[in-house]
């Protein structure tokens, strides 16, 4: 096949990934020990920039065709909206704390609390309507995939 298409895996499984992967990342927090400042700072600024990065790719591409095509639902985009610009104060204050500080435990894990609601609403409920609905999710996957290499180079 030479489809171009076939290098690139869809929408919703690229975001799966992501979800599983800052999943991992929380867990790994909670598993240093309570003085592991110097790991705890520098995955919770990693678990940060993954998000941050997350956050665009979905307000930029997935949440305006997931608005066109469903725009009956679109409470839901709305609702995850609030959800992203919530986690995105709590990112910017983690981001500018350091780890031995008296709330930062708290941050971090108010914010693994958050990103659990959010991604279980986004996979239980908006994923499989964008499935149903007429979006090509491999050519969403494209653009996920291009404008992360993009993102991530500047």
């Amino acid at each position: 096949m030479t489809d171009s298409k076939v290098k690139y895996q869809d929408a919703i499984t690229l975001l799966k990934k992501d979800h599983k992967e800052v999943k991992q990342a929380f867990s790994q927090y909670e598993e240093l020990g309570p003085k592991a400042y110097v790991g705890k700072k520098k995955l919770a600024n990693k678990i940060c920039a993954d998000l941050t990065l997350h956050t665009q790719l979905e307000e930029e591409i997935i949440y305006p065709a997931f608005r066109e095509k469903l725009a009956d639902s679109k409470d839901l985009v709305n609702e995850a909206k609030v959800e992203h610009d919530s986690a995105k104060v709590l990112i910017e204050e983690i981001q500018q704390m350091e780890a031995d500080a008296e709330l930062f435990d708290a941050k971090v894990k108010v914010l693994s609390e958050y990103i659990d609601h959010h991604v279980k609403e986004e996979e239980d409920e908006m994923f499989p309507l964008l499935k149903k609905s007429n979006v090509d999710l491999l050519v969403l996957g494209e653009k996920l995939t291009e404008r992360k290499q993009q993102l991530s180079k500047s």
